[in-house]
């Protein structure tokens, strides 16, 4: 609980700059009693003198009074911040956090970080790499600024972005009877046991690219992340289909492993720079700058 209110704080100040209680008292247009009364309160309250007041001298500061001067104009200042949209604006810009879905993380985050930090040295960056529905909430409850992920789960609660679209990949063992080819489509893997990232949002989407073309596949993995998913497929274990696309023909087992572009039009999924919709578009600088850095268009 507050016990001095922010009209006191100003009271003191304002006596502190004018030396003077009457002269105070005309600035803050209250009467040179009640302001009096105001400061004995407040000293009363501390326990301690914030002013030496004697009559025909100017009223002067204590110790303890210059210090208590200097975190009241701070607390003053910062509440005059709070009121004031425009100054809201400014301390949005010292400080921002982006979101990044955690399969895409592993190719955007380090060169965003990079390039922000780079461009932006006065603004603190922060980054939170996260599922798709931790992401989604993260962004609604104004803990995440802005986020880089599918556009997957996402209705009009959020503004988007479009960044790129991507084509997914089937990822196969060496031997696969499919290596070969230089793309294939969803018709081809119909029959065949896949391997998908164990995320409720993707599974579903990607249920529902088979479904398109009245095909039920079996899930024989769900993976937790590429890297799994890329050693299931490179051992054999079925064929798996990602949006992710890192670089290298070995799974992190050693393994190699073949990747193989879907070419399914209806397969395309954009890449997208979102924020929640219910709040202006934040930082315009930096969203162009995420935006040029990844080809955002």
């Amino acid at each position: 609980m507050l016990y001095l209110s922010l009209r006191q704080l100003e009271y003191v100040v304002a006596v502190a700059r004018a030396g003077s209680l009457t002269v105070a008292a005309q600035q803050v247009n209250v009467s040179q009693p009640a302001l009096s009364v105001a400061i004995t309160h407040v000293e009363a309250h501390l326990g301690q003198k914030l002013f030496l007041r004697r009559k025909g001298v100017p009223v002067t500061l204590t110790g303890f009074g210059r210090l208590f001067l200097a975190d009241a104009e701070a607390l003053l200042l910062r509440a005059a911040r709070l009121e004031d949209p425009k100054a809201l604006g400014l301390r949005r810009l010292e400080r921002i956090t982006l979101g990044i879905f955690e399969d895409l993380a592993p190719a955007y985050l380090a060169p965003l970080l990079r390039r922000l930090r780079d461009e932006f040295p006065d603004v603190e960056i922060r980054s939170k790499v996260a599922t798709f529905e931790a992401l989604a909430d993260a962004v609604l409850a104004g803990q995440v600024d802005l986020a880089l992920t599918y556009d997957l789960g996402l209705d009009a609660s959020f503004q988007r972005e479009l960044i790129v679209r991507v084509q997914p990949q089937a990822w196969l063992a060496l031997d696969d009877p499919l290596a070969g080819r230089d793309e294939i489509r969803l018709s081809d893997l119909a029959d065949r046991p896949l391997i998908l990232s164990d995320q409720g949002l993707s599974i579903q989407h990607m249920l529902g690219l088979f479904r398109v073309l009245g095909a039920t596949p079996v899930i024989a993995h769900r993976a937790a992340s590429i890297e799994v998913l890329r050693s299931l497929a490179a051992n054999g274990e079925g064929i798996g289909i990602s949006y992710a696309n890192p670089a290298g023909a070995l799974s992190f087992d050693g393994k190699p492993v073949v990747r193989v572009q879907i070419a399914d039009k209806h397969a395309e999924e954009p890449i997208v720079l979102v924020h929640c919709g219910d709040q202006p578009a934040p930082l315009p600088e930096i969203r162009a700058a995420i935006l040029a850095a990844t080809g955002g268009r």
